[in-house]
């Protein structure tokens, strides 16, 4: 990508400057959503988290599970990357996901998965395991507020599709 054609560059250590790589660019991207994200109030930007969830998992040619934790006010505590599967499915450990929960004193939890497929509708596998982990996740007072499917084009949203 050339620099004059609205290209980034990269400082060298020397004091030089290069081109950077398109790689370079989006690790650089997903560093400043996910400081936007981290600490950030998710329920009122819902939109920054949808395009940093876009961003992380969008184009990944494999399934990952992630979760993100959330304090008493809703504010990101973390992101977390917790299973990677195929490019057609995961396994996911509810106990896993709890006790992640449980060590980060997470109050509330979005689940989020990309689907490789470009398909950003719930399987019955997804809606079956929101509701384990939901259920899991209530038993130590840990809330679930929604679970995300994420493809290259978009992220939906199974509250807003009423499956929460």
């Amino acid at each position: 990508m050339p620099a004059g054609a609205g290209g980034f560059l990269i400082r060298e250590l020397t004091g030089q400057y290069r081109p950077a790589e398109a790689d370079e660019v989006l690790l650089a991207a997903q560093q400043l959503l996910g400081a936007q994200v981290r600490g950030s109030d998710v329920m009122s930007s819902p939109a920054v988290v949808r395009e940093f969830l876009k961003l992380r998992l969008g184009q990944l040619p494999y399934e990952v599970f992630a979760v993100v934790h959330l304090d008493s006010q809703n504010r990101v505590i973390d992101y977390v990357e917790m299973f990677r599967g195929t490019v057609s499915q995961t396994s996911v450990y509810p106990r896993e996901v709890v006790r992640d929960a449980l060590l980060r004193n997470t109050c509330a939890l979005l689940l989020v998965h990309n689907h490789p497929s470009g398909t950003a509708e719930p399987s019955r596998a997804d809606e079956a395991l929101t509701q384990t982990i939901k259920a899991a996740a209530a038993l130590v007072d840990v809330r679930l507020l929604d679970h995300f499917i994420v493809t290259d084009a978009m992220v939906r949203s199974m509250a807003e599709m009423g499956l929460i």
